[in-house]
């Protein structure tokens, strides 16, 4: 079979102890029985390890960072594209889909660049702010949360829940708090690296279930893989997982996907309390650091991604391989100091 020779350019590529998604998924593209995939990398810092993993990425790019607002990020892309020809892209960090949704018409009418994202309006209906009122519009179970943006405004809610209490970042990290003092310590922390709003979360005890999922954006679940972490780091990140046979989570999921005409790759993340009840603690609106599991276990994700970016139909996954492991590892890699240097320079290697 011709594969078709395309140019995808990925974002992600900080593959560390909090990994992107960015190799997962380029890995995924490389493994493509439908196209011959050249992959340029989209970085935001100089030791981010994917621009130097030459086997993967063909050539990488500094971008700008999300703050620089997304006229600045359109021109840096405008100038890739016009060395690279850019087919596709695919944005892998919360942070930076939201000048990437600002820029889908402009990508595509200006420079044909597609992507697969999905609307503002259904993509903010997804915020860890709005979660209450997303549960109650499609009828699934959400821990209670509310949104705050000082401690006075923590201490007007801190009767409305009690501890333990989870305190999470409006795009990452989170915090299970057991006093006020840690409370209002992890507020801080926080909201330091992250910014404005904190979420304050109900803390819901169980087993964390978690699902890669991919929608077409016209109400079809194209795929869905759950997992279930088996070793958890500090930061609470997946260092190994193994693949679920859970129908109900796999319905639940497939549900969340379809009712929200849910367009491009997701991740949700559920708690299976003691009554066997799923409550969805966030979705996140970009393919997990895991997808490459769902690879593995007959469910090309990012594959899929690109061929309904570029307009082809794709028929949904129907099953996939329970049982199957994945297992993360580091590994050191050697750089010399002039391809740090260019790209720290350049903005290019």
């Amino acid at each position: 079979m011709n594969r078709r020779k395309i140019t995808v350019a990925v974002t992600g590529l900080n593959n560390i102890d909090s990994p992107g998604p960015g190799i997962p998924v380029i890995r995924a593209l490389k493994e493509s029985t439908l196209f011959d995939v050249r992959i340029i990398g989209l970085s935001y810092e100089s030791l981010e390890p994917g621009i130097y993993m030459h086997d993967l990425v063909d050539k990488s790019y500094a971008i700008p960072l999300p703050s620089a607002g997304s006229q600045a990020l359109f021109s840096r892309l405008q100038y890739i594209h016009d060395i690279e020809k850019i087919d596709v892209i695919i944005p892998n960090f919360d942070a930076e889909l939201h000048n990437f949704i600002l820029l889908v018409s402009q990508l595509k009418q200006q420079l044909n660049i597609a992507t697969f994202l999905p609307n503002r309006e259904v993509f903010d209906s997804r915020h860890k702010s709005e979660l209450p009122e997303f549960g109650k519009k499609y009828g699934i179970n959400v821990p209670d949360s509310k949104m705050i943006f000082s401690i006075a405004d923590f201490k007007k809610i801190e009767g409305d829940f009690e501890y333990p209490m989870v305190v999470k970042g409006k795009f990452y990290d989170a915090s299970i708090a057991y006093n006020q003092e840690q409370a209002i310590s992890y507020f801080h922390k926080i909201s330091a690296k992250w910014g404005l709003p904190i979420i304050i979360q109900e803390y819901v005890t169980g087993t964390e279930v978690n699902v890669t999922a991919i929608g077409d954006g016209e109400g079809t679940c194209i795929g869905a893989v759950a997992m279930r972490k088996l070793y958890i780091t500090d930061k609470g990140k997946a260092w190994a997982g193994i693949t679920l046979d859970d129908p109900e989570l796999i319905a639940i999921s497939k549900k969340v996907v379809e009712n929200t005409h849910w367009r491009g790759g997701c991740e949700l993340e559920f708690i299976k309390n003691k009554k066997d009840e799923y409550y969805l603690l966030e979705m996140n609106p970009r393919f997990p650091a895991w997808v490459y599991l769902a690879v593995g276990c007959g469910q090309n994700h990012p594959e899929a991604m690109v061929a309904m970016a570029l307009g082809e139909k794709v028929v949904p996954f129907e099953t996939y391989d329970q049982g199957k492991m994945f297992i993360r590892y580091s590994y050191d890699l050697i750089v010399k100091m002039d391809e740090f240097e260019k790209i720290s320079t350049f903005g290019e290697l």
